[in-house]
């Protein structure tokens, strides 16, 4: 499905980025994975950084404009355990400056998907502030977060918000070269930092865990995001995919009265 295409992958090292690594190269890629901790999984090229180090990301940028990759996977990220700056940092500024830094080098109808969340629900509401965020740099993160409220509660919904949003937004940009951007948004998934996420979001995660027969696990999320940056999903513009067992499907059918 992705014989002869060179796909980029960040979060290699633990949970769905190394799975979609995994799954990448069944399918014929060659995978250049990004992570701060060292993968365990094969690759063809590793790059070891820090998302929270801009100057790494910068030179990041220009080391991986040289393979004229066919994909990017935005799947590095941090729990909501992590401070509300580190979170908004590696989960929505680093992924942006990584991703809006590389468009211009990616071949013609390469694919970007970015690992969101059903946590990103509810954007609608949220457009204001993440309008002021849409230029958000890495130093100026910890004085937006004091400015508009982003606490150790919701940090991570703002960022999968904001996440979700920043999808919908670029479903025509960069068309004239047939380059594509969706998302996938799993629920609680079974990883290394689920314990974090059931830990920081209480009684909303709870209950998820309760309707839901289990959680997730990343072999049920990397061939989601395999199928999004193959050439099946052409047509796939903007999506943003919920991959959470239905959780998306009961929240909007039990608020519109459903059962």
């Amino acid at each position: 499905m992705l014989k002869d295409k060179t796909i980029i992958v960040t979060g290699v090292a633990s949970g769905i980025g190394a799975e979609t690594a995994v799954q990448l190269k069944q399918h014929g890629a060659k995978v250049i994975g990004v992570d701060r901790n060292e993968p365990s999984v094969e690759l063809d090229i590793f790059h070891q950084v820090d998302l929270m180090d801009a100057a790494g990301v910068a030179d990041l940028i220009e080391t991986l404009k040289g393979y004229n990759a066919n994909g990017l996977a935005n799947i590095a990220g941090v729990p909501p355990t992590a401070p509300p700056e580190v979170v908004v940092t590696v989960n929505l500024v680093a992924l942006k400056k990584l991703t809006l830094g590389l468009v211009d080098s990616l071949a013609d109808n390469a694919s970007i998907v970015n690992l969101a969340s059903l946590a990103g629900i509810g954007w609608e509401g949220e457009v204001a502030k993440i309008r002021v965020a849409d230029d958000l740099d890495f130093d100026g993160v910890e004085a937006f977060c004091k400015t508009h409220g982003i606490t150790a509660e919701n940090s991570y919904f703002f960022g999968k918000q904001a996440l979700v949003a920043w999808t919908h937004e670029n479903r025509w940009t960069w068309r004239d070269r047939g380059i594509r951007m969706n998302a996938v948004s799993p629920g609680p998934v079974d990883t290394p930092i689920l314990g974090d996420f059931l830990e920081t979001l209480g009684e909303r995660a709870e209950e998820d865990m309760r309707i839901m027969d289990r959680p997730g696990t990343a072999k049920d999320i990397a061939p989601i995001v395999a199928f999004l940056l193959s050439d099946g999903s052409v047509w796939l513009r903007g999506t943003n995919i919920a991959s959470d067992g239905g959780m998306r499907a009961n929240i909007d059918a039990t608020s519109n009265g459903l059962n």
